[in-house]
């Protein structure tokens, strides 16, 4: 006994409480999933503020606006000098320029007309010495004329010097930022830790910004760009514009130093507000580990001088800090006295010119923007302090949850349990709101209410299941349950269960009419035995019934005389009813039509289902003709699995399954029947599809293949015969999922194994186990073979294919097909390489590749972003106690959308059978073996 209670440990509420813990917490070890959801729960709470951005703060925007109106990017440099000079006039406090100027701009004009200047002897541009006299006594020069060539050489260097003042654009902007006196430029550097000394010093114009900083306070980097020396001499100050990213590529955070050999250089917006505050570099305090001081404002920070700067929410539909254009202020429509005493951000905003940041608000940011936020939370203190405790807090709410899901919510009722959890989630949640929108102090406080939710749901889940079992046992005993659960049963086709359930019930009139019905289903499906056995049940129960021994009579003649073999286990015949009429036979619950091909393994029907009138396709295998033993029943079990999973796969490019089910070792696919073909036909040069049309259609398989992998099913059979596609509605249905897996590791009774060779992946050859990638690198074969015509690998005999499919790479399709373009050949040969991790990893980039090369070959736009991708619908957990059904009857039931109509098609697609392995051996091949090959003419379900 204390074995028993030992052994039964694991179901225990403390035992699984623990457990899913330990889980939450390698998952959130191992990737990014509760960090994505924090920061993203950051981003709304932190902007849901009542916080007002800095009025002080202006942003002049070089926008598509200016560059249409102004010329093609870069400008002269004359064009910021002719700003600087406006804002300079109106006397803004601060102009702070995010253009870089790390390279000259030299007019080639330049250059010659100071070669000229100085080969006519004119050293200064300003002054130029007289021109000397002709030499010569011959002809001088007559007395009158001598005094004019002194002004003629005068105002030639007149006009030299002024050309070379207006070509100097760099002089220009020099001396602009020069008599303005108040404006900062950036720098960039590059982050990492130094090895030994610097390679040379800061510039003085940017070392006259710097702070000494060598406590480790600041970012360590190890070079950076400048700009030039006549503008950064000019420049009041030269900041850094290094912006810091998260893994998902936003920016939420500010260095406000960077640290080259002990020379910490402000960043732009820490600059800007110091000199708004008519401050100096000198005047910036460092306190490492808390906080960076300018004046009175003290900046909290991290322990690498990071700050958390207030990214303001749009007000009234309006962006926080208001744009103008660069050339409405330059061309005067907006007067410059509109930036008196304010801070000017000027930077790019135009298509191709600048930079966007992501930042919370769900905006993406240039660099002016950017620094407006930045320079406001400065001035205004208004950041978001990440507290250095701040993780022992969390740490110990995350061990209070832990302790309620072991000990506390085991203890509490369904409902006490879900109104303290609510309430405890719902807390933790408001708690960093709160504090996040009003106090800006930032608690990771996403992950302990993760671990809650998905403690509880996990706990309850147990606890739910484990009722139920006892509830069904319960209910058993219920005559109206049963009755009801037998009808249930009676109408999926599942009639030994609905048989067992009747006779769990008492005699009533509406048992023995239910009776009757039941033994009618029986003998539509030529089960004679069990219709018998039916009717003498219910003499049992009441002799008298209506008409019970004329039926009862019949039912035995039929039994007698009827043997269930090869008729009773194919569809196809007839039953005999009284009166000398027929009626078609029944398959599960379908009503079989007509044949409409074969298969590999079985025959493929049009079927009917006679109670809603949904026309089906069904697909047949015989499992008993190719197993037998204990393969037979792991066949068995491996086809409902598998049927099941492939049935729950709900989406637009996949076929669907309606249910499964097996009668006399006869198993059954019921699907959607389809229009169209497949696309064997399409593959063969002369008939080939049009190139866009032949990516599309790879691009929805691919994306329904990530779908399925999604869901972990694998198809293990992507050819074009098992993908239908109707020409005149563009549609595409993938077919067959989890049928190439039947077979997957079973011998059949003849030693062989199904599959396709030419589509086969490496690993798959080699009886590796395979993933999805393998799929992918079939549909890279098929994509191949319907642009080419051709396959990519092709031998006079088994073991050459299987050999080149293993070790030679595919050919370049441009050999075969010149007008393909290179990307087309990129994504052919990515999807067709050797090694699964070089291939395509998942479906959607697949897709996505191939979009890419249709719009690229079309012309069209470039596809946006796909959406989220769609979810695998959830498997519903088992009845704790379902009965095995019986073995000449089984069905397993799907969800199922509204019936398609019903059309025919065609198949041709040739499947290649081959001697198999052992089933705990990789196959291994040589030349001698022989290749079969059957021509399908199967319906329109391949």
């Amino acid at each position: 006994m204390a074995s028993g209670k030992r052994g039964q440990f694991w179901r225990k509420d403390w035992f699984v409480a623990v457990a899913v813990i330990l889980a939450v917490i390698v998952l959130h070890r191992a990737t990014d999933v509760f960090e994505t959801m924090e920061r993203r729960y950051y981003d709304f709470a932190s902007t849901a503020t009542s916080r007002q951005p800095s009025n002080r703060i202006a942003v002049i925007a070089i926008d598509d606006q200016s560059v249409a109106n102004i010329g093609r990017w870069p400008w002269p440099r004359d064009v910021h000098a002719q700003l600087i000079d406006k804002l300079s006039e109106a006397k803004a406090k601060t102009i702070v320029n995010t253009v870089f100027f790390f390279e000259p701009q030299t007019d080639r004009g330049l250059v010659f007309i100071r070669k000229i200047r100085e080969a006519l002897g004119m050293p200064a541009p300003v002054a130029a010495a007289p021109a000397a006299a002709a030499s010569g006594a011959a002809a001088p020069a007559p007395a009158a004329e001598a005094p004019a060539a002194a002004p003629q050489n005068e105002a030639l260097a007149k006009l030299m010097a002024d050309a070379e003042a207006t070509l100097d654009t760099d002089a220009k902007l020099a001396a602009s930022m020069a008599k303005a006196g108040n404006v900062l430029v950036p720098s960039v550097f590059v982050i990492g830790d130094p090895q030994g000394k610097a390679d040379k010093p800061l510039p003085a114009a940017v070392a006259k910004s710097a702070v000494d900083e060598k406590g480790g306070f600041s970012i360590n980097v190890l070079r950076g760009q400048y700009p030039i020396d006549s503008i950064g001499n000019a420049a009041a100050g030269v900041g850094h514009l290094n912006q810091l990213t998260d893994v998902d590529g936003a920016v939420r955070t500010e260095p406000l130093l960077m640290n080259y050999y002990g020379k910490a250089v402000p960043s732009m917006a820490l600059l800007a507000a110091a000199r708004s505050l008519n401050l100096g570099p000198g005047d910036i305090r460092l306190n490492p580990g808390e906080s960076v001081q300018i004046g009175k404002l003290r900046v909290k920070t991290d322990e690498f001088a990071q700050m958390r700067p207030q990214f303001y929410p749009p007000q009234g539909g309006k962006m926080p800090f208001a744009e103008d254009s660069f050339y409405d202020v330059l061309s005067g429509k907006i007067p410059a006295s509109k930036y008196t005493d304010k801070i000017v951000l000027i930077g790019a905003t135009a298509a191709g010119v600048g930079t966007l940041f992501p930042a919370p608000g769900g905006y993406s940011l240039a660099p002016a923007q950017y620094l407006a936020h930045v320079t406001s939370s400065i001035l205004s203190e208004h950041f978001i302090v990440d507290p250095s405790w701040g993780w022992m807090a969390t740490l110990a709410i995350v061990l209070v949850v832990a302790g309620y899901l072991i000990a506390g919510l085991p203890r509490l009722t369904a409902g006490m349990s879900a109104a303290v959890t609510a309430g405890i989630f719902v807390a933790l949640l408001i708690a960093e709101y709160v504090m996040l929108s009003t106090s800006a102090l930032w608690m990771r406080l996403v992950f302990p209410a993760m671990l809650l939710v998905i403690g509880h749901l996990a706990l309850t889940t147990k606890r739910f299941l484990m009722t139920e079992a006892g509830k069904v046992k319960s209910d058993e005993e219920s005559a109206e349950t049963n009755r009801m659960m037998g009808l249930a049963l009676q109408g999926q086709g599942q009639l030994d269960m609905a048989f067992d359930r009747f006779r769990r019930v008492p005699h009533s009139d509406a048992l023995m009419d239910n009776l009757n019905n039941l033994a009618l289903d029986f003998e539509r499906k030529r089960q004679f035995n069990k219709c018998q056995a039916v009717y003498e049940y219910m003499a049992t129960l009441d002799k008298n019934y209506k008409g019970l021994q004329d039926k009862l009579n019949r039912a035995k003649n039929l039994s007698e005389t009827v043997i269930l073999g090869g008729g009773g286990a194919h569809p196809g015949g007839t039953m005999l009813l009284d009166g000398g009429g027929v009626e078609k036979p029944m398959l599960g619950r379908y009503q079989v039509e007509k044949e409409l091909g074969k298969g590999a393994m079985g025959v493929v029907y049009l079927g009917k289902d006679p109670k809603i009138g949904r026309v089906v396709a069904i697909k047949t295998m015989a499992l008993s003709n190719e197993f037998e033993g204990e393969e037979l029943n792991d066949a068995r079990e491996r086809f409902f699995r598998e049927a099941e999973t492939a049935g729950r796969l709900q989406h637009q490019n996949i076929v669907t399954i309606f249910d499964a089910g097996e009668e006399h070792d006869l198993a059954y696919i019921a699907m959607e029947f389809l229009k169209g073909r497949d696309l064997v036909d399409y593959c063969k040069d002369g008939a080939l599809l049009p190139i866009p049309k032949v990516l599309s259609i790879c691009a929805r398989v691919a994306e329904a293949l990530a779908y399925a992998h999604r869901a972990n099913v694998v198809h293990r059979d992507i050819k074009p015969a098992n993908i239908m596609y109707e020409l005149d509605t563009d549609t595409v249905k993938v077919t067959d999922f989890g049928i190439a897996r039947i077979t997957d590791s079973s011998k059949t009774k003849t030693g062989l194994v199904l599959g396709t060779p030419s589509f086969m992946s490496p690993e798959q050859i080699a009886g590796k186990k395979v993933d999805g990638r393998s799929d992918l690198y079939s549909l890279g074969v098929m994509l191949f073979q319907m642009l080419a015509g051709v396959l990519p690998f092709r031998g006079d005999s088994m073991a050459e294919l299987m050999y080149k499919i293993a070790n030679e790479e595919a050919p370049d399709i441009r050999i075969i097909r010149k007008e393909l373009t290179p990307r087309i050949a990129e994504v052919v040969a990515k999807s067709l390489a050797k090694k699964p991790e070089v291939r395509y990893q998942d479906g959607d980039q697949f897709a996505a590749d191939l979009k890419a090369a249709m719009a690229e070959l079309t012309g069209a736009p470039m596809p946006a972003p796909a959406a989220a991708p769609m979810q695998p619908i959830a498997t519903a957990p088992a009845p704790a106690a379902q009965e095995a059904p019986a073995a000449s009857e089984r069905t397993v039931a799907f969800t199922s959308p509204a019936p398609a109509p019903a059309s025919g098609g065609g198949d041709s697609e040739k499947t290649v059978i081959m001697p198999g392995p052992p089933a705990d051996a990789a196959p291994s091949y040589d030349s001698t073996q022989k290749m079969q090959a059957t021509d399908g003419s199967g319906g329109s379900t391949r």
